[in-house]
């Protein structure tokens, strides 16, 4: 069960990356040029759609699995998982989202899984 709070937390950190990048991209958002009062009513507006919302309640409630996992592991057991993020977002926005695809996102998501290997492991 300890470890379903640490995948928890990437599912909804995961979540409401892809969501944000999936629905700013969807609205074609730009921040406006113009002065900081209109780029900060472009970003409040933006914020309260209602998937990009989402995208927020799905960061917090990651926080709140990040914290019960807390009380399972030590954090140096526990947050190496959390590079996992990474190499999943990499496939889903390839996958999901038309991102690039290159070897060397490809080659430095390895390492960080050969990382996540070796700091768990010894």
């Amino acid at each position: 069960m300890r470890y379903f709070y640490i995948f928890a937390t990437l599912a909804f950190t995961i979540y409401g990356q892809l969501i944000l990048k999936w629905r700013i991209s969807k609205l074609n958002f730009n921040l406006p040029d113009s002065g900081i009062f209109d780029k900060l009513a472009a970003l409040i507006k933006l914020i309260f759609d209602p998937f990009i919302l989402s995208g927020f309640v799905a960061a917090f409630i990651a926080s709140l699995f990040w914290m019960a996992a807390m009380t399972k592991f030590e954090i140096t057991q526990a947050y190496p998982f959390m590079s996992l993020a990474p190499a999943i977002v990499f496939l889903l926005g390839v996958w999901l989202l038309n991102e690039s695809f290159t070897w060397g996102k490809v080659i430095g998501l390895i390492l960080i899984i050969i990382g996540i290997v070796v700091t768990v492991k010894w």
